[in-house]
């Protein structure tokens, strides 16, 4: 039997609509803690199969008007973590998932967004998690 590559690795992002962005990252600071900065806030964890490794999701809410989650019309978007983004997204394309976008390289890493069945828009994103080690120690929420 053939062994399944690994895909999705973990959650990477949740991404919300709101009214007020600024106002949102203050009350979750001061009421549930956490840590927020301009985009959000940096959840820290570590790798199960390397702890040594750490890794990142981001939690950040939006404007209501922002047109980033289009063509969803839902008011939220998750990102996941993925490994050999290009490919899955071959792979994603032969299987006639709609790639929405090319994948787009960051120092932080490669993203690129697909709906699924029910037009929900996703993000998938290979991350270069050092990148936020080196910019955000001591300022996560852990």
């Amino acid at each position: 039997m053939k062994k399944n590559k690994k895909k999705v690795t973990g959650v990477g992002g949740i991404f919300f609509k709101c009214q007020d962005p600024k106002k949102m990252k203050e009350w979750y600071g001061e009421n549930l803690g956490l840590v927020t900065n301009e985009y959000g806030s940096l959840f820290e964890f570590r790798e199960t199969d390397n702890p040594a490794q750490k890794g990142y999701l981001q939690w950040s809410p939006f404007s209501n008007k922002t047109t980033y989650f289009e063509p969803a019309k839902k008011d939220f978007m998750i990102n996941y973590r993925v490994e050999n983004i290009e490919e899955l997204v071959e792979e994603l394309r032969k299987n006639g998932i709609t790639i929405l976008d090319e994948i787009e390289t960051y120092e932080y890493g490669k993203f690129v967004h697909i709906l699924d069945p029910e037009n929900n828009k996703i993000e998938l994103w290979e991350p270069i998690d050092q990148v936020f080690t080196d910019l955000y120690e001591g300022k996560t929420t852990k």
